[in-house]
């Protein structure tokens, strides 16, 4: 079993510490590093602050500048992204990491499965007034919203049924080997000379962080909302979860989530309660994510023959910075930045928007306020849409049946449902041109370079998207504590974004906003 983005972070390690013997008239990849390093550092000046909108390019918009149709037609930031195409790293790995890292059987299955007010329903308590809702009237979710929340319902039972069907023979061999420690694998005797981590340090760590939240939701228990068994039905989840979505991510470099199903779960249990919902997606989702971070940095080590103990120290002190860090960039940015996540009063061309983090408060609103009850339940309107969950965990199946049917037709073992069925789990806050953008790339350098040019591709291609990821991150940096942090700005057409200023234009008779006006609302 492999780590796509683990082949990244190797690569990376071989260019820059071992001594290479290269083929004359070649780059070595340490070189070859360099100069992908410095060119991706000095491009990112122009889709980082010069040329804003390389980040998405919507030719459709330019060609029928006052149809509202053609802006949301063409539009990949707020539109369906039709031909839309973004010439900024950032943009293709803002959301499905690098496309380079993941391999071509992936990026096709990802590319087939492309194709109101709430604050007055909401008491002093943070709990959902009920007669205040019913006054109001239930919920209306977009048709693009409850497709999401389908995909994922689906995207789960698919995940469990594909992981059963192909890998469990694998799975229930490696355990036994395991707990037997007769595994064979070259890189596991080899490991043997170092010390092992005592399991006791493994579980020490997780008594300590469990018993500390469980105080913390108890002690805080107003602000907070979820009660202790909460803390304990989350850790189950992630702990349930993590092997079958670890597979996945092992063989795909994409990883389905557990944020709705969390919140689904929790929502029908505890309704009314969004900051309990909020925090038992993060103790469950998060929790099983930062699991299969934990895992793929072990995995590194493992194949790096770095010491366990050496691995374990390194993960729990870059775990404490690492969260001391964050806290206080947030603190900096939010006592920094005026009206921050503010959509209302930012200018449109402002960048700090969080939609991230407007689609978290979203999905507290919709799944622990209101519940799921009284949206995909009996006192809802789209029940419907809990038959994903049926069809998701039929579709592993029926490619199973076909892959025994026709043994010899290799590629259908290769159809990844849960990749396929979870492919717009990321929208929102991913927009259009996130996805075309990734598949495009992908499919460039997973079948052309791959076929063409197989000896270039396996010496450089991670390297490649390491030194890429490293370019843009150092000069985002700069170019905000330079020139963004001060204020110092270059208002021109370019920097427009994608230049569609209709698309988030209304279409019902009777609405109109100001930057929409009457008469182009008729022209489309």
């Amino acid at each position: 079993m492999w780590w796509p983005y683990n082949l990244v972070q190797v690569s990376l390690f071989r260019a820059l510490h071992e001594k290479e013997q290269r083929p004359k008239g070649h780059l070595t990849r340490n070189q070859f590093f360099v100069i992908a390093f410095v060119s991706s550092f000095a491009y990112y000046v122009f889709p980082g602050y010069l040329f804003k909108m390389l980040t998405s390019l919507s030719w459709i918009c330019w060609v029928f500048p006052e149809s509202v149709l053609a802006h949301q037609l063409g539009s990949g930031m707020h539109g369906l992204g039709v031909a839309a195409i973004g010439l900024d790293w950032s943009t293709v790995c803002a959301y499905l990491d690098s496309p380079l890292a993941s391999p071509w059987f992936a990026t096709a299955n990802i590319a087939t499965g492309l194709q109101y007010n709430i604050t007055e329903i909401i008491d002093a308590n943070l709990q959902l007034d009920v007669n205040a809702y019913l006054n109001k009237g239930p919920l209306y979710l977009s048709t693009f919203f409850v497709m999401i929340y389908g995909i994922s319902f689906a995207s789960l039972t698919a995940t469990i049924v594909h992981v059963l069907l192909f890998h469990g023979r694998e799975v229930w061999q490696m355990s036994k080997s395991a707990f037997r420690e007769k595994n064979k694998d070259v890189h596991t005797m080899l490991m043997r000379k170092y010390k092992q981590v005592p399991q006791w340090w493994f579980l020490s760590i997780l008594v300590c962080n469990v018993a500390l939240t469980i105080f913390a939701c108890e002690y805080y228990i107003d602000e907070l909302q979820l009660p202790w068994w909460g803390v304990l039905l989350a850790c189950a989840l992630a702990l349930f979860f993590t092997l079958p979505i670890g597979i996945l991510k092992a063989t795909t470099n994409q990883t389905p989530g557990l944020n709705v199903i969390t919140e689904y779960i929790i929502g029908y249990i505890y309704p009314g309660r969004p900051v309990a919902n909020m925090c038992f997606k993060v103790y469950g989702f998060i929790s099983m994510k930062q699991a299969l971070f934990f895992l793929q940095d072990f995995k590194l080590g493992h194949y790096m023959k770095i010491p366990p103990r050496t691995m374990f120290m390194a993960q729990v002190v870059g775990t404490l910075i690492s969260a001391m860090v964050h806290l206080g960039t947030a603190w900096w940015l939010m006592d920094s930045i005026p009206n921050i996540c503010d959509r209302a009063k930012l200018s449109p061309d402002n960048p700090w928007t969080c939609p991230g983090d407007h689609v978290f408060y979203d999905a507290s609103v919709v799944w622990g306020l209101i519940g799921p009850r009284r949206i995909f339940g009996d006192l809802g309107s789209y029940s419907a849409i809990n038959w994903f969950f049926l069809i998701g965990a039929v579709l592993p199946v029926l490619v199973w049946i076909a892959h025994k049917a026709f043994p010899t037709q290799k590629w259908i073992r290769l159809i990844t449902v849960p990749i396929m069925i979870s492919a717009l789990g990321e929208m929102p806050p991913a927009t259009a041109v996130n996805y075309t953008t990734w598949i495009t790339i992908g499919f460039l350098s997973g079948f052309v370079v791959y076929r063409y040019r197989r000896d270039w591709w396996q010496r450089h291609n991670y390297v490649l998207s390491g030194s890429l990821d490293a370019g843009l991150a150092f000069m985002a940096v700069l170019l905000y504590l330079c020139l963004e942090f001060e204020g110092i700005k270059i208002n021109w057409w370019g920097n427009k974004l994608d230049g569609c200023t209709l698309a988030s234009c209304p279409t019902a008779e009777g609405v109109s906003v100001d930057y929409c006006p009457i008469s182009k609302k008729i022209s489309a």
